[in-house]
């Protein structure tokens, strides 16, 4: 088949043909048995839980992300037709950089304790499959496309911005495709205006023109907007702590007391030995299976906190930002009195978690605007993206619904106060 259309619910039908330079290799890696694991990894871990329709897969968002990098890069080579050797490189490396994720993303990445960046090279560099589709494209991409993703090194340094920086094909199909999965409207960019907007700086990095900067300020407040009511969305944080803690009780139980296949023995009781076979044989179909039998037959502990996710029995989370952390510290206590007081194990079910938010960085790959004369900071041209670079925190405390009301009234506080409970 000389070519093959994605229908896709954002960018309608992404198009591949083999006679294109760089497609042929594109297809061929889809094809292969890493890259059709991302349909069996949910793009938004547990999101699902707290808005029904999260249910896309990081296959999905990686033939987007391949999608826009392509856009890009055609908008781009018009303004200077010597990137065209580094075209291989941009296809692979914006197709496959979340090849690496493991069980449900990132929420995945907190509970077993690894990092798909680095999973992500070693497969690139060691998959029989991925590695012939590269190598066959050109001698030494595989090794390249892995520095790029691991390291953030490439030759050319439009191809490294494209991929990943403050402004990549990454963030943007992201945003746009779980504002749309999510059902919230705050993702909708103005994506013809960024792609127009994307220019070249006279040392040939990525830079965007004045006509561009509306659009662009807008993409960042989006992505403002949607870590403050997706990512870091209450329940999205009691599911987090509340996988993490689950896995950490079954590896301290251990597996004489908690059954596990050989695959997910040795995902969490061997991690440091796991091999390319055993990493890429799990996925949210396994991990989901073994949250079933652990519910369904492993020790009370461990079945509670199975029970509390599968049937979406969760926890409560109060904010708790404006206190001190040693004021933090006496509010999870009383917590965990009251809840041992209604014969709730605290260490289940009470918890602390931080997290941390800035909506640009400019000392990260910081974006300039670039009007054919003049050179300027996005920051200093812009007192919106300015503001956005101020970091926020947010904490929360964790706590069982049966002493939401107790835990309120003991420590002095109104629904309305301060302290407020969301949800």
């Amino acid at each position: 088949m000389s070519q093959r259309t994605y229908h896709d619910p954002l960018h309608r039908g992404i198009q591949l043909d083999r006679q294109r330079p760089g497609e042929a290799m594109v297809m061929a890696l889809v094809e292969t048995a890493p890259f059709q694991r991302l349909r069996r990894v949910r793009q938004l871990g547990p999101a699902f839980l707290t808005f029904h329709g999260a249910e896309s897969s990081r296959f999905t968002h990686s033939l987007g992300v391949f999608h826009l990098a392509r856009q890009a890069f055609e908008r781009l080579l018009t303004l200077k037709p010597t990137l065209e050797p580094h075209r291989p490189l941009l296809y692979a490396a914006a197709l496959l950089h979340d090849i690496g994720h493991g069980p449900l993303s990132h929420t995945g990445e907190e509970m077993f304790g690894l990092h798909h960046e680095g999973w992500s090279a070693r497969i690139i560099r060691s998959h029989p499959q991925i590695l012939d589709c590269l190598e066959q494209e050109h001698q030494g991409t595989s090794n390249a496309v892995a520095t790029l993703l691991e390291c953030g090194q490439a030759p050319n340094p439009v191809v490294k911005r494209l991929v990943s920086s403050q402004l990549d094909c990454d963030r943007l199909d992201y945003l746009l495709r779980d504002s749309y999965s999510t059902g919230t409207r705050y993702g909708q960019l103005d994506l013809d205006r960024i792609m127009a907007g994307l220019t070249l700086s006279p040392d040939g990095d990525l830079a965007i023109h004045p006509k561009g900067l509306m659009a662009v300020e807008h993409y960042l407040v989006v992505r403002n907007l949607m870590y403050r009511s997706v990512y870091n969305h209450r329940l999205n944080v009691v599911c987090n702590w509340l996988l993490e803690r689950l896995v950490r009780l079954a590896r301290q139980l251990g597996p004489d007391l908690v059954w596990a296949d050989g695959v997910m023995q040795r995902w969490l009781w061997d991690v440091e030995a796991l091999d390319l076979e055993t990493f890429l044989a799990n996925d949210d179909v396994r991990t989901g299976y073994h949250l079933q039998r652990w519910q369904e037959e492993g020790p009370p502990a461990l079945a509670s906190l199975c029970r509390r996710f599968r049937e979406r029995n969760l926890l409560k989370a109060m904010t708790v930002t404006h206190l001190t952390r040693e004021e933090q510290l006496q509010a999870l206590a009383v917590a965990g009195r009251l809840a041992e007081q209604r014969g709730i194990d605290a260490s289940l079910s009470c918890g602390l978690r931080h997290q941390e938010l800035r909506g640009y960085h400019p000392y990260q790959g910081g974006l300039r605007l670039w009007d054919g004369q003049r050179m300027q900071a996005l920051e200093e041209a812009s007192s919106l993206v300015a503001s956005l670079a101020t970091k926020e925190d947010a904490s929360w405390l964790i706590h069982p619904r049966e002493i939401h009301k107790e835990l309120k009234t003991t420590m002095g506080l109104e629904w309305n106060s301060s302290l407020r409970s969301e949800g």
